[in-house]
């Protein structure tokens, strides 16, 4: 079973893996290389943005559950 991987640690490899698709789509040399550096990009960000979304929606939930412990101790349910 694999080791749970940091949030942040997940970001900071895909931040360094998108420079490094950077620099092989500025070293291409034809229209396929470019091509395909520009998939792999594509790629790449939409991973980071699905780990930035899904700390959106944690931070989300956890002010959700804070304002429903508020509302529950302010009923005395």
């Amino acid at each position: 079973m694999e080791k749970h991987i940091a949030h942040d640690n997940i970001v900071k490899e895909l931040d360094i893996m998108i420079s490094r698709i950077n620099g092989l789509e500025a070293s291409s040399t034809d229209e396929y290389q470019r091509s395909m550096s520009s998939v792999l990009k594509t790629l790449a960000q939409g991973e980071l943005n699905m780990f930035q979304e899904l700390e959106h929606m944690k931070k989300a939930l956890d002010l959700l559950t804070l304002e429903l412990f508020k509302i529950k101790n302010k009923t005395g349910a």
